[in-house]
């Protein structure tokens, strides 16, 4: 049970993780098996090469200079939808090991849809917070998601209750946040048509 426990969390941590940092998650899972903080799954004991662990920490570096400048950072979200999604379902998979064809299936379309889910709350955020003309509400979401990831990341690999407790309050706050989020947005696109 205490293994199913741990390899859900850490399924669930990642991929939710991944739709906000992908790279920052790939990075921190890496590194913290590498010191033996963490016990990976096979499939991802890769993450633990010092390679992987260097492109992942250029990339995370890279990701957080990005996503502190208004406008840019909407650009990399939007070229990332088409990378963190399919990464979460990836990661998912992964995290739970060898099981049936139907149970990895369910991994996959689960890691999926946590990474979807915290992609498009995140994005969805970041743009209309774009279309003020200071940086600082910029700056403080940004921060703000580094937090929460690393938060999040702490969760699924030491406490799986706290970090089931944690995505049902972050999906409740995206059900009832996302449809605002999207009448923000088409009032943006209207304004800009006209």
């Amino acid at each position: 049970m205490i293994d199913t426990l741990s390899s859900a969390a850490l399924a669930g941590g990642l991929s939710w993780a991944s739709g906000i940092r992908l790279y920052m998650a790939l990075f921190i899972a890496g590194w913290f098996g590498r010191a033996g903080w963490i016990d990976l799954p096979q499939a991802l004991q890769i993450l633990e090469s010092p390679w992987v662990i260097g492109v992942t920490g250029l990339l995370t570096a890279i990701e957080f200079l990005v996503d502190k400048i208004p406008g840019l950072d909407s650009v990399w979200d939007a070229i990332h939808t088409f990378i963190r999604i399919p990464a979460g379902a990836i990661l998912a998979v992964a995290a739970m090991g060898h099981m049936d064809p139907a149970w990895t299936t369910v991994a996959a379309l689960v890691g999926g849809t946590f990474a979807l889910g915290a992609h498009a709350t995140k994005a969805g955020s970041r743009a209309m917070i774009n279309t003020s003309p200071e940086p600082l509400s910029n700056w403080t979401a940004s921060f703000s998601e580094d937090a929460t990831v690393l938060g999040g990341l702490w969760a699924a690999f030491f406490h799986p209750w706290l970090l089931f407790a944690f995505l049902i309050l972050f999906f409740l706050f995206a059900i009832w946040l996302l449809p605002k989020l999207w009448r923000g947005i088409r009032w943006v696109f209207q304004r800009l048509a006209t």
